[in-house]
């Protein structure tokens, strides 16, 4: 079966900036509201604290989508496993339910065959359901999909929003039958600011950001906001109730602009 036709939650709880007691509080209070599906990654140093928060809950791990991702010190030979044990360790979890690769080896200094294979062999191993892919370019997804088969690559999660919508990338991605999660669908909330989409909002009697996780939402993308504020993480989850028209729909595709967020000096070179 193709990974991408895998259950991955339509809304999750990002969890990218927070540590110590902020990740822990947005992600015990994103489940106490009705999130069941959590994001985090080796990089963030806050696998601990979202792992004291999914035990501190009343709601059983195996309800719980929880997904982790491998940071690039550890795709040497013989190092992914032993990372993603320590992973499972910090969530107090002996698996998660997706494990992706966060970003392609800087400079391609290690092949993408060489971590994909560990990643797949973790999976093999039952220390994740789902494997996927994360900042991956057309290139580097060909790369993945010549080591290990589009069937195994639950999804790639990329920067998409409103004034970054990648479309060159997710065309091929849905060609090749692969699931996309946006990261960043608030665009650090400039999304509130912008006047196209307030007015959208107004129409629908929503907030502007339930207006870009509605845009995103209606074009398959899996979304995982953060937020740290109780209210804010309830307002998101009720982006479900948000219906756009296709007039609504391309008012946001005109806010294109090729403004990229998160783009530190290892990136590769984006499509």
């Amino acid at each position: 079966m193709n990974n991408s036709t895998t259950n991955i939650p339509a809304l999750g709880l990002g969890t990218f900036r927070l540590k110590e007691q902020q990740a822990f509080d947005a992600v015990f209070n994103g489940i106490e509201l009705g999130y069941r599906h959590i994001d985090t990654a080796q990089i963030y140093q806050n696998e601990a604290d979202v792992g004291r928060a999914i035990a501190a809950s009343k709601v059983s791990p195996k309800e719980l989508f929880v997904t982790t991702k491998i940071w690039t010190e550890n795709f040497a030979d013989g190092k992914l496993i032993p990372s993603l044990k320590e992973s499972l360790h910090k969530l107090q979890l002996e698996k998660v339910n997706l494990t992706l690769i966060h970003w392609p080896s800087p400079k391609d200094e290690i092949p993408v065959a060489v971590y994909l294979e560990q990643l797949l062999e973790a999976k093999k191993q039952g220390l994740t359901e789902l494997i996927g892919i994360s900042n991956f370019t057309i290139k580097h997804t060909q790369e993945a999909i010549a080591a290990i088969g589009a069937e195994h690559i639950a999804t790639n999660q990329i920067e998409i929003h409103p004034f970054l919508q990648n479309r060159k990338l997710v065309a091929f991605l849905q060609q090749q039958g692969i699931h996309i999660t946006a990261y960043m669908p608030l665009a650090y909330g400039k999304v509130m600011q912008e006047p196209v989409i307030q007015k959208i909002a107004a129409a629908h009697n929503a907030t502007a950001a339930q207006v870009a996780l509605a845009w995103s939402r209606q074009q398959g993308f899996a979304v995982i906001p953060s937020s740290t504020k109780r209210e804010n993480l309830q307002s998101n989850l009720l982006a479900t109730n948000t219906t756009l028209s296709d007039d609504d729909m391309n008012a946001i595709a005109g806010l294109e602009s090729g403004e990229r967020i998160a783009n530190p000096g290892f990136a590769p070179e984006w499509d």
